[in-house]
């Protein structure tokens, strides 16, 4: 299966991802036909510029011969109408920074040549252009994500909903490329990093708001996010509406022959780190051990992990249990203290940490900033895993998921997901431990004998 993986460490818009798809060998004029078959009065400029060090591909979206600025430097006016609805004008804003922005009427006279569109006239623009019918059809799931989005922050009803700035021209030329671009690049399924989303507050219609934005917020439900060190809005509406369209599974880099990649860039250039998007596409392989022969059973997966230590005698135990929530969030693979004798004989705990090498970095920058400790070790190890799969039983009180582990080909453990039985448990008054092994039980009884059954038949 051919698989495409987002690396999101520096957040996600959709002018980065169309760089990406740039980069990563997806026509450019492809995009700029698409651009032209939308027949809006834009085009797309390509271009190739350094962030931190990194060399990628920036793609901007052209109107009238403008080209947008990053919102910091863009000042809004915001308008209020004589039933209550508002509308805002960001002058010179980034397609990389957009909001989206609900209005209970349709603005006939827009200012400044942006344009109010409901969901209806988009369609409309998206069906009358020559490009695929699946593309059309990702498009518009993207632009219906957005609208659920606004609805549901507002209380509003979608129909009801008319966009600002996702309904301008850049936004529209954005999403209906990323359709495009993604059908063009032709894998079978895309998958995710867990998203860092930035941090401190944003300027829009309705205020001064935390990162991410609440209708930011809203699309990334379900997905894996952390806020780094970074104080801007990382993760757009649009970035996350195409992440949320396309993406079906979220986690680290998966075993892969990596065929190529490619980084888009975001409009700035951060001091501290690239503002970049990464995708990689390649082949999903099936990890085998070193020594397994090709033909044999697959035994144990053997790979590489970085480990991070670090001795801690001056942080509360409250806070340590944050800790290890923020690096289990953050995408430690593991994250566990252990009681230490330290110097001066002050009790303390022994951090270690569990992470894909491509995380390390990103990791310990949480560790530094979460505790108090100045120093980190750092080390790679070999470690081997069985493989994993999950099936799904039922109990008179709802499902539980069973993880099963095995080793060539057999099943040597099996043992009922924690969360599931406890929100069984919560919700039904059942004590914890009857859960977990009435769903044992089950899964001993009706699924073991079945796949018994089964060998035998085949």
């Amino acid at each position: 299966m051919r698989i495409a993986y987002l690396d999101c460490f520096s957040g996600i818009s959709g002018d980065m991802f169309l760089g990406a798809l740039v980069d990563a060998g997806v026509d450019a004029e492809l995009l700029r036909k698409t651009v032209r078959e939308l027949e809006l009065g834009a085009e797309l400029e390509v271009s190739r510029v350094d962030r931190w060090g990194i060399s990628a591909t920036k793609v901007d979206v052209i109107v009238g011969g403008v080209k947008d600025l990053p919102r910091e430097l863009a000042h809004s006016q915001v308008h209020r109408h004589a039933d209550g609805t508002t509308h805002t004008h960001e002058h010179g804003e980034s397609q990389e920074h957009q909001h989206s922005h609900t209005e209970q009427k349709t603005v006939t006279a827009p200012e400044h040549g942006h344009q109010h569109r409901g969901l209806k006239e988009i369609r409309h623009i998206i069906g009358r252009a020559r490009i695929s019918e699946s593309a059309k059809s990702t498009a518009m799931a993207v632009f219906q994500a957005l609208g659920e989005a606004e609805a549901k922050v507002h209380n509003s009803g979608i129909d009801s909903i008319h966009f600002h700035e996702v309904g301008a021209v850049d936004a529209i030329v954005d999403i209906v490329c990323a359709a495009v671009g993604a059908e063009a690049l032709g894998v079978d399924e895309w998958r995710c990093s867990a998203l860092n989303v930035g941090s401190g507050t944003v300027e829009c219609a309705h205020g001064t708001l935390p990162v991410p934005a609440p209708a930011t917020l809203e699309l990334l439900r379900g997905a894996p996010v952390y806020s780094g060190a970074i104080a801007k809005e990382l993760v757009t509406p649009t970035g996350a509406a195409i992440v949320k369209t396309l993406v079906k599974e979220f986690g680290g880099m998966p075993a892969m022959k990596v065929e190529c990649c490619g980084y888009g860039a975001g409009a700035r250039n951060f001091e501290s780190a690239a503002n970049v998007v990464r995708v990689t596409v390649g082949e999903q392989v099936e990890l085998r051990s070193t020594w397994a022969d090709s033909s044999a059973p697959a035994r144990a997966a053997v790979d590489e992990v970085a480990v991070m230590e670090a001795n801690v005698d001056d942080m509360t135990p409250q806070v340590f249990g944050y800790v290890i929530d923020r690096l289990l969030e953050a995408g430690a693979l593991e994250a566990f203290g252990t009681s230490a004798q330290m110097k001066k004989n002050r009790p303390g705990m022994l951090l270690t940490v569990l992470a894909r090498p491509d995380d390390a970095e990103r990791l310990s920058e949480v560790i530094f900033a979460e505790t108090t400790t100045i120093g980190l070790r750092m080390r790679r190890e070999s470690r081997r895993t069985l493989k994993r799969r999950f099936i799904t039983i039922t109990t008179e009180w709802g499902e539980v998921n069973i993880k099963i582990a095995e080793l060539n080909g057999k099943v040597v453990n099996a043992a009922p997901e924690f969360d599931d039985c406890r929100k069984i448990a919560v919700e039904h008054k059942v004590a914890l431990k009857r859960v977990m092994s009435e769903a044992m039980r089950i899964y001993q009884q009706d699924y073991l004998v079945l796949e018994s059954l089964g060998k035998q038949n085949g």
